[in-house]
């Protein structure tokens, strides 16, 4: 898609959420992709420091760019905290945090939402006002410049490996797949969209292979989360639902409606074990509320 719309082939491969390990890794250098974004995660980590670049286990020519999370996250979510020690955070103070990488690292990378800068971070925060003037505070350190993530691969080395045999991400504090595969019904949400694939790629509608497609978009997963305490307060703030459970059954309906769509669209019934669970969890939540 990216050689299609922008007639160049891409070099670095970021995955939705930073989700990663080592099979992930294997197939990227096997694409032919030179380095990766990924969670700076300390179960990795362990003492190392992410701001060095890393490689797979037996892919040296493959470079990790890991995320420093703790500065990443000053901005993304402590910026307007008022009870945090850093409050309040000036492009100035952040540009000096950045700048102590100077002699123990490499590089300092920042991946965060877009969305933090007027969502998360609405604008009477100061967050605008701080973006704006951070790139001149942090070049007034001689020794800083900014660079894309295909300039830090040419340029700098691997320190080690970065053995990843389990899944990361950038998602809540266990820094894992729990944001949307944590609990029964995201997991048998998930079985039930990837159970269709075979009969939406028969259809060969262009119309139904692309809601299929949208489906299978990670916000609806994490909606259906039911973390508390601290994770489950931002996974509340995101959520459209008023619970996951509400999630969960319209998503069910919605997959519904795909599935006749995808019969009247064959002639023919779609029809599997997991489908047959669906169906029948469907049926009886209907009948469970007078719907049948």
């Amino acid at each position: 898609i990216i050689r299609k719309l922008f007639g160049t082939k891409p070099k670095v491969f970021r995955n939705t959420e930073l989700i990663y390990n080592n099979e992930l890794g294997r197939t990227m250098s096997d694409l032919g992709y030179q380095g990766v974004l990924a969670e700076g995660a300390d179960k990795i980590l362990g003492w190392r420091s992410p701001n060095f670049l890393y490689h797979p286990p037996g892919l040296p020519k493959l470079k990790i760019l890991p995320k420093n999370y703790r500065l990443s996250d000053d901005i993304a979510f402590r910026f307007s905290e008022s009870s945090w020690d850093g409050f309040p955070l000036t492009a100035e103070k952040f540009a000096d945090w950045v700048s102590k990488a100077n002699g123990n690292g490499h590089v300092v990378n920042l991946f965060m939402d877009y969305e933090t800068f007027g969502e998360h971070q609405w604008k009477e925060t100061g967050i605008f006002e701080f973006l704006r003037a951070l790139p001149g505070e942090i070049l007034k350190h001689k020794d800083n410049d900014f660079v894309t993530p295909s300039e830090a691969i040419a340029r700098y080395p691997t320190m080690g490996e970065f053995n990843c045999p389990e899944i990361i991400s950038w998602a809540d504090v266990e820094r894992d797949m729990s944001a949307w595969v944590g609990n029964d019904i995201q997991r048998a949400a998930a079985e039930y969209i990837y159970e269709l694939e075979e009969a939406v790629l028969k259809t060969k509608d262009k119309s139904i292979i692309e809601d299929w497609r949208k489906l299978q978009t990670s916000d609806h997963f994490y909606y259906m989360c039911t973390k508390w305490f601290n994770d489950g307060d931002v996974h509340k703030y995101f959520n459209p639902y008023s619970s996951p459970y509400d999630a969960f059954i319209n998503y069910m309906n919605i997959l519904n409606d795909l599935i006749l769509r995808i019969e009247e669209k064959t002639k023919t019934k779609v029809t599997s074990p997991k489908l047959a669970e669906f169906r029948l969890k469907l049926k009886n939540r209907g009948e469970t509320h007078g719907e049948a």
